[in-house]
């Protein structure tokens, strides 16, 4: 259900409904003489509809990135030679994100030096260097 709901809200006649049912509210207008409830109803479903909206948007950038990851997962096994040691990466937390980042700045050729077999290989924290300018 999510997920039709996600796709129509997307579409161009969900747009279309929502710009016909503001049009309705500002023809509206005067019928009600501009009132306090008048405008509170636009408010509220507004509102509402916004509220609502954050979940499922947050829905599909979940299965987005899930399904960028199972990619890019299939796509380190089939290549013979790549490195597997960030296959998960997406589960590490910031701090083990960190030292990689930072490794991969420096050295930005890394990977493809070390990945000369398809056996999987432990990362070992780079020893500190003397950077000069």
């Amino acid at each position: 259900m999510a997920e039709s709901i996600t796709k129509f809200s997307g579409s161009t006649a969900a747009f279309l409904a929502a710009a016909g049912i503001v049009l309705v509210w500002a023809l509206t207008g005067p019928l009600f003489h501009y009132s306090e409830t008048w405008q509170l109803v636009i408010n509220t479903g507004t509102t509402i509809v916004t509220f609502l909206m954050v979940f499922l948007i947050q829905r599909a950038q979940n299965k987005d990135s899930l399904v960028l990851h199972l990619k890019l997962n299939e796509l380190l096994a089939a290549t013979q030679g790549a490195s597997n040691r960030l296959i998960n990466a997406q589960d590490f937390s910031e701090e083990e994100i960190r030292p990689y980042t930072i490794f991969t700045v420096r050295w930005p050729n890394w990977p493809r030096k070390t990945a000369t077999s398809a056996k999987p290989t432990a990362w070992r924290k780079p020893k500190p260097t003397k950077l000069t300018r």
